[in-house]
């Protein structure tokens, strides 16, 4: 099918990606960003074997780990220090082949953009239209301007209008729309170099989360997730954090005192917890949050986005026909993705959200009995996957 053409809707990690795989299997593609500007905005992100080889594929792999920082040391504490598990980052990367990686999600999305064709950008342009015209193409429609193309990849979020138009009665009036997951994540990048002692951790006390990704720069990555109504936000949410996290202990403080103010983001966490019934639908696939939104408690959102991205287009790569590549890639993708969804609402389940006291402390000490080896194996479950070849 080479010379083929698409349009991508969506200007995110796993809609830019989907552009750079289908420009490697030969295809014209455009992508359709709504945001007049691209600011680069956003924390850090954190990076898994099966992300960073899905970008290996997508011919960006060394760009990326060379603008990360690996996570060999830390694990998960409670609030005053003690540790619940270690992580060793070595062993990770010595079972999958690398570790975990941090980066800063700016920097991922420049990476990302520096690899596509130069005319594939058009930013400042909301798709408002979708229409299958005659069995082999289907239009989108943004604003006065139409783009015909072969197939359609919906990577608009976890709002995604698209998904809207393409499953109107999903996921049906008991839950419609994306489901508030009961958290709130506060999130920044320290404003200078700052040492928070280990590469990667994550702190739980009650209903509450405090994590922190060291960048390659000495900068760090912090995030606070919090068990809140939703829509609840602060006058001044760094004050508030201090606030609430004033016993913890060091570095948690530290990594606050050195956030400036205005840098600090504010997110409510949704999923899509009603499974789609399918990732595709006539010539369109869905692709990221808008297939599978998922909580942020396993760090696999963008992995899965990448995964979907190197998986679509080697299906179109080989496949005879687009159908036949999309029923390929809705078969390989939904069920990893949906399991991966499932678990990561698991882990915040029993993680960040437990509140209890009781709760808690069977928790810890489940935790503290677990052997290194048992844990690592649980970890390999969504870090060991092998991606197709687009070469």
């Amino acid at each position: 099918m080479d010379g083929s053409s698409a349009v991508v809707v969506g200007g995110g990690i796993g809609g830019l990606a989907a552009v750079i795989g289908l420009h490697r299997i030969g295809w014209q593609v455009t992508v359709v960003e709504r945001a007049s500007t691209l600011e680069d905005a956003g924390a850090g992100i954190s990076l898994a074997a099966n992300g960073l080889r899905a970008l290996d594929e997508l011919g960006v792999g060394e760009a990326v780990r060379n603008a990360s920082r690996g996570q060999y040391s830390g694990g998960t504490r409670t609030p005053r220090g003690g540790w619940l598990a270690r992580m060793d980052g070595s062993a990770l990367e010595r079972a999958v082949g690398a570790p975990i990686m941090g980066i800063p999600r700016s920097a991922l999305h420049r990476l990302l953009r520096d690899a596509l064709p130069a005319e594939a950008l058009r930013i400042g342009a909301e798709a408002d239209s979708l229409q299958q015209i005659h069995p082999g193409t289907v239009r989108v429609g943004c604003g006065d301007t139409v783009l015909d193309a072969d197939l359609v990849v919906a990577a608009d979020g976890i709002g995604s209008p698209m998904r809207s138009r393409l499953f109107p009665a999903h996921p049906g009036p008991a839950h419609p729309g994306p489901a508030y997951s009961g958290s709130t994540v506060l999130r920044a990048i320290t404003e200078h170099p700052v040492d928070p002692g280990t590469d990667f951790e994550l702190t739980w006390g009650p209903g509450a989360e405090f994590g922190h990704i060291a960048l390659p720069d000495g900068q760090a990555e912090w995030h606070a997730v919090l068990n809140l109504p939703a829509g609840r936000r602060f006058a001044d949410p760094l004050a508030e954090l201090r606030r609430r996290f004033r016993t913890w202990y060091d570095p948690i403080p530290a990594l606050l005192d050195a956030t400036r103010p205005t840098a600090v983001l504010h997110h409510d966490v949704h999923e899509l917890r009603t499974p789609l019934p399918s990732y595709t639908a006539g010539r369109t696939a869905l692709l990221g949050d808008a297939a599978h939104a998922m909580t942020p408690n396993l760090g696999q959102g963008a992995c899965q986005a990448l995964e979907d991205a190197v998986t679509l287009a080697a299906a179109l790569a080989t496949a005879p026909t687009v159908q036949a590549a999309l029923a390929h890639y809705d078969a390989e993708r939904r069920p990893r993705g949906q399991a991966v969804a499932r678990a990561a609402r698991q882990a915040g389940r029993m993680g960040q959200q437990l509140s209890h006291p009781v709760a808690i402390a069977l928790r810890n000490t489940a935790m503290r009995l677990t052997p290194s080896r048992a844990a690592t194996r649980m970890i390999l479950r969504h870090h060991a996957w092998v991606p197709p070849r687009l070469d």
